[in-house]
């Protein structure tokens, strides 16, 4: 692979280097090369962190919208039903509750007309 190449090509450029210029430049040859390398190292580690948590996003659910719309009615639901029974009593908590199991159904069937 052409990555996995990479710093054995720049190791070869930095000796091939270093035998034109001489002893003189090999601090900043060495630290050349070193910068380079830890670029490579980062980026491989960027790149397997994405993989990993893009796995563990689509296998746990999360950025599902509908995992968010049910934790949000229910989080939205707790002082609705108080405000709504407190206010209305029990009319007015069928009716908040009545909302929000509309709203989701709504969001249910888009959904699932979306995904065929």
């Amino acid at each position: 692979m052409a990555d996995e190449r990479l710093p054995r090509d720049e190791l070869r450029a930095v000796i091939d280097a270093r035998r034109e210029l001489g002893p003189d430049y090999d601090p900043a040859l060495v630290e050349s090369f070193l910068d380079k390398l830890e670029d490579g190292i980062a980026a491989k580690v960027r790149a397997e962190v994405d993989a990993r948590v893009t796995d563990r996003r689509q296998a746990t659910g999360r950025g599902d919208p509908s995992l968010t719309m049910a934790m949000g009615s229910l989080a939205l639901g707790i002082p609705l039903t108080g405000i709504a029974a407190g206010n209305a009593g029990l009319v007015g908590l069928v009716i908040a509750w009545g909302g929000i199991i509309a709203v989701n159904a709504v969001h249910a069937l888009h959904r699932r007309r979306d995904r065929r």
